[in-house]
């Protein structure tokens, strides 16, 4: 069906006349009268009427005037999602309490003008998917996993390298410690439900795992963050790894202890991703944004695997 036909119909129905309408729509009233005819001929039924005063829509007129306004309606917001001055920043941040929510929330913070979307995304092949479909704008991953190099259409660039802590119970042995070393950990159960099979940061840990002698558990089902804080803090045989922005809140009876880890200080490399032909103007903003508010990627003393690193 002809858009502008459509348009002009609605046109004469507000105008009332052809000529009216042909003014308004900055087209001859021959133009008007032929595209009327056409969407006629499209649809099988009259739409006007003629009448001293000019035009009216016909029964069937009427009954299709809603349906031409919404036709309208749909294929403006259509246009709108591609312009990508007109339409919101989609952002991956692949859940609401870890440091890529902080960051965004501080980009929205700095720039309230920037309409945003933010989704949350399972693991990095979904999320890149999504990029090349163009389902979202940006992504934020530990770049990729060993052997799995990104597509050459997709860019990226580390902006937060997020110290690892460990939290435990008031009755662990080492709940008492300011800080401790990666050798001290050796030994200690660290549970970890969250973890899954094929995602980067499975690979993350299990690099972690293979380089300081590590044991890290993650036997049993996932019930989320709540159920895993009680477990850690009933259970003094357990701990776990948090980042360090990841936002917690427990009970106070609990009384977890988060410790920072050092000798040297894991950290979990924290990049965004985007699709090399995305033009829309407030992913440079952003960019530009974390750029700025980024620190410590290279910082003396930290550890991270080497296919983290960018390319």
């Amino acid at each position: 069906m002809d858009l502008e036909a459509v348009r002009t119909f609605v046109a004469v129905v507000e105008a009332g006349q052809f000529q009216k309408a042909a003014a308004d729509l900055s087209v001859t009233q021959q133009a008007v009268s032929k595209r009327i005819a056409a969407l006629e001929r499209d649809l099988g039924v009259r739409l006007f009427t003629r009448v001293p005063r000019g035009a009216e829509p016909t029964i069937d007129g009427q009954a299709f005037l809603p349906h031409a306004r919404e036709l309208l309606r749909v294929a403006e917001r259509a246009v709108a999602s591609v312009r990508t001055g007109h339409r919101p920043l989609r952002v991956d941040v692949i859940a609401s309490r870890v440091a890529p929510s902080g960051l965004m929330r501080g980009f929205h913070h700095a720039h309230p003008e920037i309409d945003l979307d933010v989704v949350m995304l399972f693991d990095v092949d979904t999320a890149i998917a999504a990029i090349r479909s163009g389902t979202v704008d940006a992504t934020f991953r530990a770049v990729a996993a060993p052997g799995r190099p990104l597509p050459e259409d997709i860019e990226s660039v580390r902006v937060l390298d997020e110290p690892l802590q460990l939290l435990t119970g008031p009755a662990h042995a080492l709940a008492g410690a300011r800080s401790v070393t990666l050798a001290q950990l050796a030994g200690h159960r660290i549970w970890m439900p969250g973890i899954v099979p094929g995602t980067e940061w499975a690979a993350y840990y299990d690099d972690l795992v293979a380089e300081f002698g590590l044991t890290i558990e993650a036997t049993g089902p996932n019930f989320g963050s709540d159920a895993l804080l009680d477990t850690i803090a009933d259970t003094p045989a357990l701990a776990t790894f948090m980042s360090e922005h990841t936002r917690l809140v427990w009970p106070a009876g609990h009384g977890l202890r988060r410790i920072p880890v050092t000798g040297p200080t894991p950290v979990y490399p924290h990049s965004l991703l985007w699709h090399r032909d995305n033009r829309h103007p407030a992913l440079a903003t952003l960019r530009g944004h974390l750029a700025s508010a980024a620190a410590g990627h290279d910082a003396a003393g930290t550890w991270r695997p080497d296919w983290v690193l960018p390319r």
